[in-house]
């Protein structure tokens, strides 16, 4: 029994990955053409659609609104008593109905065109009521839908939510929306920390930044990197010149050559020009460069190499960027 349900699950599997792939073949001028409409749209998209389509629908708007284009969901059904009031002339509909005859859809059709919007369709056939009322129309052709019965929306919700997805990407791309743009829209979520975060947000500044000068000791960098807990120093000239750092690591080997003087210079312990980062640098940024380079602390230093902060992976960590 438990071959069969994967069995099952394979043969699903299969059936709707050569719906999508069948879907690229179809994409034509009419796709080109949806996407300047949206371009040109000077207010929200508003996407619509009954039952599984209404549901695949709530995915698009929501990944169009993500991506930069502004969107929302209407239910047809709620349009029909009142909601038709969200939207205007300069709004774009996306209708969304496999069969583009769905009752509670295609009633509103003759209202969205008096109301002056543009319509993109979304249906199998060009010949559709819904692909008569659109400005311009997208097919969604599957072969046969995942279900043994050939009923269940399956295959073709897939293609139709891939669809929705090449849209939303193709504007992305169009506009020009950056990383940065779409952190600001998930402000909440560990993409938009690892996104929005610079090292300003997170270094050790002031009398929390470890720094020792050329003259000190080991000694003295130790009871610095003691006092500081940041696992490092920096070491400056008499200019505040950053001219190499000593860490945890760097006592480590300094320990395992034995006959330590822990009253010797830093400056014969210490490692030169060490990997160092820019203010304003991002917090992902930086969490790379450390793992490039296989550290555990990072100074950040002005334009004059002069030490302004530090921080270690624990900052990364409890800022939720790690």
């Amino acid at each position: 029994m438990r071959q069969q349900y994967i069995e099952s699950a394979k043969q699903v599997i299969a059936i709707e990955a050569e719906a999508v792939a069948r879907l690229a073949d179809t994409l034509d001028e009419q796709f080109e053409a949806a996407c300047e409409i949206l371009l040109q749209c000077k207010g929200r998209v508003v996407v619509t659609g009954m039952g599984k389509s209404g549901h695949i629908g709530h995915k698009i708007a929501a990944t169009l609104a993500s991506t930069g284009t502004p969107a929302f969901f209407v239910h047809p059904g709620e349009a029909s008593h009142g909601d038709l009031g969200m939207i205007t002339p300069n709004d774009v509909i996306i209708a969304i109905s496999y069969s583009g005859e769905t009752d509670e859809l295609t009633n509103l059709l003759p209202l969205i065109k008096r109301i002056g919007a543009r319509m993109i369709g979304m249906s199998k056939s060009s010949d559709s009521t819904l692909s008569q009322f659109s400005d311009c129309h997208l097919k969604v052709v599957v072969e046969r839908e995942a279900c043994p019965h050939n009923l269940a929306p399956t295959s073709s919700t897939t293609a139709t939510l891939v669809l929705g997805d090449a849209l939303a990407i193709a504007l992305l791309k169009a506009k020009g929306f950056s990383a940065e743009d779409f952190a600001f829209s998930h402000p909440g979520g560990s993409l938009g920390r690892r996104l929005l975060l610079t090292l300003d947000d997170l270094i050790h500044t002031g009398d929390a930044l470890p720094v020792v000068t050329e003259q000190a000791s080991l000694n003295d960098a130790l009871a610095e990197m003691s006092r500081k807990q940041l696992g490092m120093t920096a070491i400056v000239n008499g200019d505040g010149i950053m001219t190499g750092l000593f860490t945890d690591g760097d006592l480590r080997r300094v320990l395992n050559k034995g006959n330590v003087q822990v009253q010797a210079p830093i400056t014969e312990f210490m490692t030169v020009n060490g990997v160092t980062a820019s203010a304003g640098m991002m917090a992902a940024e930086a969490l790379k460069l450390m793992e490039d380079k296989r550290i555990n602390g990072l100074f950040v230093v002005d334009p004059n190499n002069r030490p302004v902060g530090a921080l270690n992976m624990q900052d990364l960590l409890r800022a939720g960027v790690l």
